[in-house]
């Protein structure tokens, strides 16, 4: 079945509205058991579209959905934001307890989320902002080809999905607007991540489990994310810190980090539970980075973020409620121009980051930076062009990692166990009694 928007009255002149139009189609395509509905060139002026199974939305070149920013035309949905589930003003794209479902194309998706920032700003909003593309509990997700501008929040946010893939889609959101992460899988299974430019206001590519709060604590797993470019951000691919129901089996390579505030970021508190495992990362290039490497179990963003359990340095009993970060192995990274640290690991009193390994890594830090925080988290002092920074990790080895133009020790480790360092530079210096401030750090191997 093909559907052409056109017959069924869209106009697309970028002034009237083609909401009707596009549910006409939508319906008549449900019908008929599934089919394309066809979007040809033109500004399309709409509302909130709600696919159904067995649907393609196709979005031709030169075609623009140039969404609505009045209210009214986001009907309320129940389903999860950041990390909980609530009601909503309905994503500009949305399908839920859907199948065979995509979004193809090579035309523009513009949220004109500037209303919407603001209103976010102000506290003037009743419900959460739309996202751009949310599939909620659908299996077979294909997104492709198609260009999206100003989210109003999250951009690409498969909820409770499998099998899903998103390729060379290409997401632009301006870099001070508020949320507007790039690819945010959520408690997802079996995604594909490629070929994709991201360049936003928040995180790039997100991997969320939900929090505490979830009736139910649901894994995102078998995750990949290859050949990918990702600009400015907070980060380029992060893990958290909605990760209550864990995050396993992800492969990040062949990626280019620029301006992106960090690297590779975990984060995650006391609290939250959930384990963090099986990461490797190979094959990247970043520059112009604050800090590349930046997993720490103390976040405080968010609801419960100022509480004394999230901040305290004491011990605090293990159970359900504690989260695991373990498993890490990164490799063939080449960092310029990081300005904070060359990373920094922070692990729970009770519960360190356990297994990390970083090989053939070169981090160059930067030349007059200004201090920042390389990890948001309380009672944190701003740093600049320190070298890795780590706190309370078992299991740690360095393998032919240098750092180079650091103020300071390349390698400082406090509260640590079992570290190894093989062939490690600093300074054009493999001497590791000037490399190296240890404090309380027990079982160090260093050849």
């Amino acid at each position: 079945m093909f559907v052409n928007v056109r017959e069924f009255g869209a106009k697309g002149n970028g002034i009237d509205k083609d909401t009707e139009a596009f549910k006409k189609a939508i319906e008549e395509c449900e019908k008929q058991g599934g089919g394309t509905i066809f979007v040809p060139a033109g500004i399309y002026h709409i509302g909130a579209i709600h696919l159904k199974s067995n649907m393609t939305l196709y979005i031709e070149s030169g075609a623009v959905l140039k969404f609505s920013q009045d209210e009214e035309d986001y009907p309320l949905v129940y389903t999860r934001w950041e990390g909980e589930e609530m009601q909503v003003y309905s994503p500009l794209i949305y399908a839920e307890n859907a199948e065979n479902v995509a979004v193809v194309g090579f035309g523009t998706i513009d949220g004109q989320g500037e209303k919407w920032w603001r209103l976010h700003r102000n506290k003037e909003l009743k419900y959460p902002r739309p996202r751009s593309i949310c599939f909620y509990r659908c299996n077979n997700v294909t997104i492709e080809g198609i260009k999206i501008v100003n989210s109003p929040s999250w951009t690409v946010n498969p909820i409770e999905c499998q099998n899903v893939t998103v390729h060379n889609v290409k997401i632009q959101n301006p870099y001070d607007s508020p949320n507007t992460d790039g690819i945010n899988p959520e408690s997802c299974k079996g995604v594909r991540i490629s070929n994709c430019y991201i360049d936003v206001g928040d995180d790039c590519v997100t991997l969320k489990s939900g929090t505490e709060d979830c009736k139910q604590k649901i894994p995102c797993e078998n995750i990949t994310i290859t050949n990918c470019i990702m600009a400015h951000g907070h980060g380029g691919v992060v893990i958290g810190s909605e990760m209550s129901g864990g995050v396993r089996n992800v492969v990040i390579s062949n990626c280019i980090f620029e301006g992106t505030d960090r690297g590779i970021r975990i984060k995650t508190r006391r609290g939250r539970g959930g384990v963090v495992e099986d990461i490797r990362v190979s094959n990247i290039v970043m520059k112009n980075v604050m800090c590349p490497f930046a997993f720490y179990m103390y976040y405080h963003c968010g609801k419960g973020g100022k509480e004394k359990r999230v901040w305290d340095k004491s011990p605090y009993p293990v159970d359900e409620s504690t989260p695991i970060v373990r498993r890490i192995y990164i490799s063939d990274v080449v960092v310029r121009e990081a300005r904070a640290a060359a990373g920094f690991l922070y692990g729970l009193t009770e519960m360190p980051i356990e297994d990390v390994v970083f090989s053939n890594v070169t981090v160059e830090m930067a030349q007059n930076p200004e201090p920042e925080l390389p990890a948001m988290m309380s009672y944190l002092d701003p740093m600049a062009k320190r070298g890795f920074v780590i706190n309370t990790v078992k299991n740690i080895r360095f393998m032919n990692v240098s750092v180079m133009n650091q103020e300071g020790a390349a390698f400082e480790l406090n509260n640590c166990e079992n570290v190894e360092f093989y062939r490690c530079r600093a300074k054009d210096t493999a001497d590791y009694s000037k490399i190296l401030s240890l404090n309380n750090t027990m079982n160090l191997i260093a050849e």
